[in-house]
């Protein structure tokens, strides 16, 4: 996914989707795959909820209403984003314009994915998601969650201030803005002297192939 922000601290409307289990054909259906290639995933995302029969909006739905259509935070259940791997899952989030999910738990192959397409998804104990939700809701959507990165916290509305663990290689990939193959190429010199190194160990593991060097890594030497 192109377009990546700093994220270090996100003040925005936050959706509650009080649904336990919301796997990740409920997060895109496969039926909706074939369509939204040029369109972008946002407009598949959560699609046989935001969307009647005929094509018309659910104005029930949580993300058809104001001000939660604007919301950048999701506040979702257990075990959210469950069921198959399909990395499409958190694009659809992301793409639509979610920067956070904050939940109780995760599907460990989208906790994984988001993090690498820039989505944070934040854990938080099932209580203390309710009671942000509950403020959000007291307020009908017209407050802001904060999430702080560089602190590690979950701001709520009325100043509830809870504490969250992400993994800091991750955390700070999103910090600078970074996708998975740019945070490694900051590695770049410690690649380079590991492969250049074990080759002068290991000579025949390398087939004669050249030595590396900076230029392998689209910079200059």
């Amino acid at each position: 996914m192109t377009g990546r922000k700093p994220f270090r601290r996100l003040e925005a409307v936050a959706a509650p989707l009080r649904r336990l289990n919301v796997d990740t054909d409920a997060i895109i259906p496969g039926t909706q795959l074939l369509k939204v290639a040029k369109g972008g995933f946002g407009q598949g995302l959560f699609y046989n909820w935001r969307y009647r029969e005929d094509g018309s909006k659910d104005p029930e739905f949580i993300l058809n209403r104001e001000p939660y259509r604007h919301a950048e935070v999701l506040l979702a259940g257990h075990n959210f984003a469950c069921g198959s791997s399909r990395e499409v899952a958190a694009w659809a989030l992301r793409d639509y314009g979610f920067r956070c999910v904050i939940a109780p738990s995760f599907g460990n192959i989208f906790y994984s994915n988001a993090l690498k397409n820039g989505l944070l998804p934040v854990m938080l104990d099932e209580d203390d998601v309710d009671a942000v939700a509950d403020e959000v809701e007291a307020r009908q959507g017209a407050c802001r969650v904060i999430i702080d990165l560089v602190e590690k916290v979950v701001v709520s509305p009325g100043g509830r201030q809870l504490a969250f663990n992400v993994p800091d290689i991750y955390r700070q990939a999103m910090m600078d803005a970074l996708d998975p193959i740019s945070a490694t190429l900051r590695y770049r010199d410690d690649i380079i002297a590991f492969q250049n190194r074990d080759r002068r160990l290991r000579p025949w593991a390398y087939f004669g192939e050249r030595t590396l060097s900076a230029a392998d890594f689209g910079a200059e030497a």
